[in-house]
């Protein structure tokens, strides 16, 4: 970044912060939302619709696939057009979505609203990283990303407890109905209130930026941060989702009430866990530890953790789950940390680069996770157990094997 784009980032009041952040957590905060309340509403989808596991985890998990998709596009237009229009337009997507999937008469009704909402919420993230680079000096930003990711978790507490309550109420129809018209609200906010911001610097032509996206994919710190980092949140987001509760349901033998008390522990681990890694990362690189180093600690901590899902340890389900919010959430540093590999003019491509394989794959692990699932015979409680215990076995060992590379590319750049 040049010496006028760092002057124009530092210069910031309170009043702009909080008209900078506010609106787009409001955006992350129902994506979140959006993305974990399957969970709860999974036994009424299930029960009127007759749906399998397969079929509920590609309803599920289409909202990763459409939501990946146009991470590529979304990279460049935040580039060219800002963060502010481009997330404002896109919710209102979000929002045909849950109109869209609370009149659905069928599966395919369903998965049509799903893929909506899906392309809807695919740059509240990523907008909101976009728009801290542009108004808050570099390091601030593992700690700004945590704050808004903190706002997820929110999003996620909100897709547990108080959704089953309300559920006891209304219909889960009513419910997305409800969910339209904030999210329309919420797009309102995002185009009125955020202020905008014009580049310090030359966004060069719509060639220009695709080359800068291909120069990112090119990177080896992007692979070698990527490789480890994709998988455990993708794993994370798809288990959180949709699977936590059945687990909790099916091998640990829970009512849906207890369930759902679970699920707004994880709610609050997740919500607590993003605030903490980036106020932590932050500390520790005035430490001189760099935040990689601390991505890599937490994910081999996350990574043992699953192990007592892989020997069903269901005795420890509260460990286990408030455990899975808490280190599952440190694979967001992986965000801050590409961010600050890149120059300022690359980092809306950089970060939905790195989204982009990330939902991806959460597309991908959430499927695959209802398909291990129909390999065995349904028991009279719901899925049966083995299936679980195969699916984590799996998901661990792809976890390693990218875990294992990362680690080696840092202990080899560490070297040099």
């Amino acid at each position: 970044m040049n010496k006028q784009a760092e002057d124009i980032v530092r210069a910031i009041s309170l009043r702009e912060a909080l008209l900078v952040f506010l609106p787009f957590a409001c955006g992350y905060f129902l994506s979140y939302l959006f993305r974990s309340v399957n969970a709860v509403i999974a036994p009424n989808l299930i029960s009127e619709f007759g749906l399998s596991a397969s079929e509920l985890g590609l309803l599920t998990s289409v909202y990763f696939l459409t939501f990946a998709s146009l991470q590529i596009p979304i990279g460049v237009f935040l580039d060219r057009f800002g963060p502010r229009r481009v997330n404002a337009t896109l919710l209102v997507l979000a929002a045909i979505g849950a109109f869209i999937f609370s009149r659905a008469e069928s599966f395919q009704g369903l998965l049509l609203g799903r893929a909506f909402i899906g392309f809807g919420v695919a740059a509240c993230l990523m907008s909101s990283i976009k728009i801290f680079s542009l108004w808050f000096p570099k390091e601030k930003l593992p700690e700004m990303t945590g704050r808004i990711m903190f706002v997820g978790g929110l999003g996620a507490i909100s897709a547990t407890a108080p959704v089953e309550y309300l559920l006891s109420f209304s219909g889960w129809r009513e419910l997305f109905l409800v969910l339209c018209c904030a999210t329309l609200v919420a797009s309102a906010i995002v185009f009125f209130v955020a202020p905008d911001r014009k580049n310090a610097y030359d966004i060069g032509s719509t060639k220009d930026q695709l080359l800068g996206a291909l120069s990112v994919y090119r990177s080896a710190i992007f692979w070698r941060i990527a490789l480890g980092s994709v998988l455990p949140q993708a794993f994370n987001m798809s288990v959180q989702g949709l699977w936590a509760g059945p687990w909790l349901s099916d091998v640990a033998g829970l009512e849906r009430t207890s369930v759902a008390m679970h699920l707004l522990m994880l709610g609050i681990a997740t919500m607590l866990g993003f605030l903490f890694w980036g106020a932590f990362a932050t500390r520790m690189s005035r430490r001189g530890i760099k935040p990689i180093v601390v991505l890599i600690w937490a994910t081999a901590a996350y990574m043992a953790l699953q192990l007592l899902l892989v020997f069903e340890i269901t005795q420890m389900s509260w460990v286990i789950w408030i455990g899975w919010g808490l280190l599952g959430t440190s694979g967001s540093l992986a965000f801050s940390i590409i961010s600050q590999s890149f120059p300022v003019q690359l980092t809306g491509r950089a970060t939905t680069a790195l989204n982009l394989l990330a939902f991806t794959t959460a597309f991908g692990s959430q499927w695959l996770f209802g398909i291990i699932l129909n390999q065995w015979d349904a028991v009279d409680s719901g899925y049966a157990p083995e299936g679980y215990v195969r699916a984590f076995s799996i998901f661990l060992i792809l976890q390693v094997l990218g875990f294992s590379w990362m680690l080696r590319g840092h202990l080899k750049h560490r070297g040099t």
